[in-house]
């Protein structure tokens, strides 16, 4: 009999909670580590679609990046995805920033091998991963190249000074490590999302800032985790949702 205390000490082997940043609300959130679980359903966000899919297969735990509860809890709406994995039986174990930042299947390592970046590195402290690209590209094929490899809805980017050759990667929010991806020497920072001002500061500075969308650089992850939890406990199935999808669209 598995338990989802058995998963969490296998994802604490590659994604250990101490790693996680001091702002973020990660681990098990809604149910008991012993429970024991024949089905689990991955998804990059818990939303009450996917803990209708959850409870439609008879999923005992959902597995997600997001934290299903990250601000503290002043009431329980009944609509509430907290509120809903708990009267469906369901429980939420979430890896974010730690698993952001694990060597082996996180995100921004996914991110990279999407990407066919090579001679890769980690930089676990900046949230960055910087590699190179089998050859130097112009900017606008990168954004053409990533949108097709990631499934973006859209790609946003400024163009830079120069031709793309080594590009640093930071999912999700990560456009705030535009000066530390510059400083390791990174002609791109492709991220998920980026502000206004973010955008005026990499024009300024010549090095191209790219954001795919949120979704589009973490859901990378999801289908790979899929496939190393698969490994550690065949007697599980584990499933990667497909009610959620991008929540944008473009035209």
């Amino acid at each position: 009999m598995i338990t989802i205390r058995d998963i969490m000490d296998f994802t604490e082997s590659f994604a250990p909670l101490s790693t996680a940043a001091d702002f973020d609300n990660c681990g098990l959130l809604v149910g008991s580590p012993l429970t024991s679980v024949s089905k689990v359903l991955l998804a990059l966000d818990i939303t009450p679609e996917v803990i209708s899919e959850a409870a439609d297969m008879g999923a005992e735990l959902i597995l997600s990046h997001h934290p299903v509860i990250f601000n503290p809890l002043r009431s329980l709406d009944t609509s509430s995805p907290a509120y809903l994995l708990a009267s469906n039986g369901v429980a939420a174990l979430c890896l974010h920033t730690n698993l952001d930042i694990a060597e082996d299947t996180g995100v921004n390592i996914c991110l990279a091998e999407a990407l066919k970046l090579e001679n890769y590195t980690l930089h676990p402290e900046n949230f960055l991963v910087v590699g190179s690209l089998e050859k130097e590209v112009s900017v606008r094929e990168f954004a053409a190249f990533a949108k097709d490899a990631l499934g973006a809805v859209s790609v946003e980017f400024t163009m830079g000074d120069k031709s793309v050759k080594t590009v640093a990667l930071s999912s999700g929010a990560g456009a705030s490590s535009f000066e530390k991806a510059a400083a390791l020497g990174a002609d791109l920072l492709l991220t998920g999302e980026a502000k206004h001002h973010e955008f005026l500061e990499s024009k300024n500075s010549g090095i191209a800032l790219m954001a795919a969308g949120h979704f589009a650089t973490e859901d990378v992850a999801i289908a790979p985790l899929k496939e190393k939890l698969s490994k550690a406990f065949p007697e599980v199935s584990f499933i990667k949702s497909t009610a959620l999808k991008a929540p944008t669209e473009a035209v």
